[in-house]
């Protein structure tokens, strides 16, 4: 196994990593910016380097930096976490060309269904259903006015290069269409550098759902599928495993069609292919090439350590793991807890922790990067820690992670917790009647 590993992160996901390393005997080097120097991960970890400012683009998008500090600690492997450069084929190609293992698919992978556009034709080519659009970016206004009378409206614009609903504009009517296409366009370049857009039909009632697999030389195997479908902006709040709409017929064909087109595309390490789900039918959406925020309710369903596989495959090049050992039981939910104020737009709320109680007991986990006295500042994601409840069904694991909620404690500033309650209480929740629209519509506060 790798002897030393650099975490090219910050937050929950680089503890979630150093925890992984620990355990399979790996020393670990923290990377930090100067106002994370006392952050847990810097703690944790066997050593730390400084890797520049605050801003992002002079620390952790820094390549120039990250390789230095690959250099001074003498790391032999580079897990890029999620988020920041974990999806960035130059930097993958970087790490590669130094002779340095990138934790992760090929750089080639990542730059392939990293492009939304290409993504879509790869899905198509080897079975997948896709969503009625764009086979190709859309550089003009003409060309999208021509497209979506040919969709039909409402139609959904989308960076070519994007993710987290930045760049992602709905529109329902031709006279909205230009300045939509035009604030997209723009967003797209100051977000991803790349202004290249796609559109595509509008689903006015979907279902998020995604599928978690593990692939090496050997094989590509898949653990479950989750129903993200709780989301505010496009960004999700709540998972689920197993999904509550999806008959085992569904699931089952959903699960065989994304192993058959991982497998066939040569894929290796962990990755998430994500669907919209509508009138029970999927569609392709996109497939993110590591590790998702919301892999730890995949880890507490199914038994398995995605982060300890994804550095076993990355280290041999294949997978422990087989089909027929995955058998995931009951039902789990998490939770995101972001430093937000839901009541005023999910508005950041950084500040100083004064108080910090974390839920504990049966079947209940947290993964964070937080403790009393830490410091949640204003220049990176608003994500501080997970809620992760396992049931022998769905009522117990809402009620579950009802208690686990009640045992949080955070003074100090403004979280999503009282929010999640609501969810969890609603009664188009517990019958799992909702979509991804659902929150901008409900009034929780």
């Amino acid at each position: 196994m790798f002897k030393k590993v650099l975490i090219a992160n910050r937050g929950e996901i680089a503890v979630r990593i150093i925890r992984a390393c620990k355990e399979w005997g790996i020393k670990t080097v923290a990377v930090h910016s100067d106002v994370d120097s006392e952050s847990m991960h810097v703690r944790l970890a066997d050593e730390s380097v400084c890797i520049g400012s605050h801003q992002a683009q002079n620390s952790y998008l820094n390549i120039s930096s990250l390789m230095s500090a690959v250099d001074l600690t003498g790391a032999e492997a580079i897990h890029p976490g999620y988020g920041f450069l974990s999806e960035n084929s130059k930097f993958a190609e970087i790490v590669t060309k130094h002779g340095i293992k990138f934790i992760g698919p090929s750089s080639k992978l990542i730059s392939e269904m990293g492009d939304k556009i290409q993504a879509k034709k790869i899905a198509k080519k080897y079975g997948l259903p896709v969503i009625e659009g764009s086979e190709n970016g859309v550089k003009s206004f003409e060309e999208a006015k021509s497209l979506c009378k040919e969709i039909g409206y409402p139609v959904l614009i989308k960076a070519a290069a994007g993710g987290g609903g930045k760049g992602m504009k709905i529109v329902d009517e031709e006279s909205k269409l230009e300045n939509l296409f035009l604030t997209a366009k723009t967003e797209a370049k100051k977000y991803f550098g790349n202004d290249e857009l796609y559109i595509e039909k509008y689903f006015k009632h979907p279902r998020h759902i995604e599928v978690q697999i593990m692939s090496g030389k050997n094989r590509t195997i898949h653990l479950g599928e989750r129903d993200c479908s709780v989301q505010r902006r496009h960004q999700k709040l709540i998972e689920e495993t197993p999904s509550p709409v999806l008959t085992q017929e569904q699931r089952e064909d959903l699960l065989n069609k994304t192993v058959k087109m991982v497998e066939q595309i040569g894929y290796e390490g962990a990755g998430t292919v994500e669907f919209i789900y509508e009138d029970g039918k999927f569609y392709f959406l996109e497939m993110n090439t590591r590790v998702q925020v919301e892999h730890p309710v995949t880890e507490v369903q199914t038994g398995i350590d995605i982060v300890k596989e994804q550095l076993w495959i990355a280290f041999s090049g294949e997978t422990a793991l087989k089909q027929k050992d995955i058998d995931p039981r009951g039902h789990s939910i998490e939770c995101r807890i972001n430093a937000e104020n839901p009541a005023l737009n999910f508005q950041p709320s950084p500040g100083t922790i004064s108080v910090c109680h974390q839920p504990s007991g049966f079947r209940t986990r947290v993964d964070g990067s937080i403790f009393q006295g830490c410091k949640i500042t204003p220049y990176y994601d608003s994500l501080i820690a997970k809620v992760i409840c396992k049931g022998r069904n769905r009522t117990e694991a809402i009620q579950r992670t009802l208690r686990s909620l009640d045992e949080f404690v955070l003074e100090g500033i403004t979280t999503t917790i009282d929010l999640h309650k609501k969810i969890l209480k609603h009664k188009k929740f517990i019958n799992s009647d909702f979509d991804t629209n659902w929150l901008a519509k409900e009034k929780f506060f």
